[in-house]
């Protein structure tokens, strides 16, 4: 992680500080227990996949109600509305930050959420630690997000392994060829590129375009970050990229739901 971003690195040393507290208060047997007591995860590929065999953009809708740059982004933050509202918009799964410190995210928001629908939710984290990924299927998580920058190549197959393990699908995001090149050891069907760079928080849609090349037609791959408007979407799928994961847009309107219905309704209009 020598290369690994400032903020990153921040973070990453608050999480493991967090995990010390988070055992302190709850073993890992107890959470062992609250993990056979989940139901089985909804299939967040899957989910996807059956947008995507529809013709549709596959949307991964994010709850969302800060971020450290900036700061709060919606006021009236209320996840089980939130979620209803980009189920009734069509969107084909959900992110739900669950960081305190930075996002102001709470593990109740992924819950208020996932109960509110029936779509698939990704727990949406900084995640260097099996005991994150119990939590995560403990309070019902389907999918997990696994950063590339964040970890060391042995730690992302262990992680990734347990993960999958656990029944959970994983959402591997990449920032560059070399992340890339890792994430394509692994067997997931995900792969995420993030748009944003993590150095300078510059954002650029050509880092999905030049690394679509080396992925092949097994994988499905996500895009994130910068899509904001329609022709960003109808650029994307006209490369075959037909899912993303979005939300700060959205979250600043009064109806983020309708918001989504609309602005992906123009993009296929594009295609």
């Amino acid at each position: 992680m020598s290369e690994t971003p400032t903020i990153l690195k921040t973070i990453i040393a608050r999480k493991w500080e967090e995990i010390a507290e988070r055992k302190a208060r709850i073993s890992e047997a107890e959470l062992q227990a609250k993990v056979s007591a989940q139901g089985a995860p909804r299939g967040f590929v899957r989910a996807l996949e059956r947008k995507i065999s529809q013709g549709q953009a596959a949307v991964i809708a994010e709850i969302k109600k800060a971020s450290p740059s900036k700061g709060v982004i919606r006021e009236d933050f209320v996840p089980a509305q939130l979620a209803a509202s980009y189920e009734a918009g069509g969107a084909a799964c959900l992110s739900v930050l669950t960081d305190v410190d930075f996002f102001q995210g709470a593990d109740d928001y992924l819950r208020e959420a996932r109960a509110a629908v029936s779509l698939p939710v990704i727990r949406k984290d900084f995640l260097v630690d099996e005991y994150q990924l119990l939590e995560a299927r403990a309070m019902g998580a389907d999918c997990v997000l696994l950063i590339v920058a964040a970890l060391s190549a042995e730690r992302l197959i262990e992680l990734n392994h347990f993960a999958l393990a656990l029944g959970l699908d994983v959402l591997v995001e990449v920032h560059d060829a070399a992340e890339l090149e890792l994430a394509l050891a692994l067997p997931n069907k995900l792969i995420g590129i993030n748009n944003r760079n993590l150095h300078n928080f510059e954002v650029t849609l050509e880092t999905t375009f030049g690394l679509l090349d080396r992925i092949g037609p097994e994988r499905l791959v996500v895009t994130e970050s910068g899509i904001l408007s329609p022709a960003d979407v109808a650029m994307m799928r006209e490369r075959d990229v037909h899912a993303f994961l979005v939300g700060e847009a959205f979250m600043r309107r009064d109806n983020p739901g309708a918001a989504l219905a609309e602005f992906f309704a123009s993009s296929e209009a594009q295609v």
